[in-house]
């Protein structure tokens, strides 16, 4: 290969099209825009949402529901989540970032302590919301509950 027979890929290379350039190429007279209308002429552009003057999808369905700007959304985690944490890393006290470096917590989440499973160990919970069976069941377990 030498730069004088250096040639591109088969089919890697296209003509472009040449609009308006007469009657000879195939695309002159309406330049491929069809006959008269808006949108054979220049300037033309689409209104979102426009349906040729029919209703438009976002005014025939009807508005619903609404967002509490209020909510405030916690992540779940259950006593046996809890219980197993404990185990794999000998921890007696549990803290919102030691759920962190588990990886069973979002970075800025919020986190509540709910009651499914069962704890056998004595443990220092520390969250933000805890349920009543959460609470009842750190308590009979001997531990205690730290609210955030």
């Amino acid at each position: 290969m030498e730069l004088h027979n250096m040639q591109p890929a088969p089919g890697s290379n296209k003509e472009r099209k040449r609009i308006g350039r007469g009657p000879g190429s195939g695309y002159g007279g309406t330049s491929t825009r069809g006959h008269k209308g808006a949108k054979s002429r220049s300037g033309y552009k689409r209104k979102i949402g426009f349906e040729g003057g029919q209703m438009p999808l976002q005014r025939r369905v009807p508005k619903f529901g609404f967002k509490n700007i209020n909510r405030v959304e916690y992540k779940a985690i259950n006593l046996d989540a809890l219980e197993a944490l404990a185990a794999a890393s000998n921890l007696s006290k549990i803290t919102v970032d030691d759920l962190r470096n588990a990886g069973l917590v979002p970075k800025k989440g919020l986190v509540k302590i709910l009651g499914n499973g069962a704890l056998t160990r004595a443990l220092e919970v520390q969250a933000d919301a805890f349920s009543k069976k959460a609470e009842e069941a750190i308590a009979a377990a001997g531990g205690s509950v730290i609210k955030k």
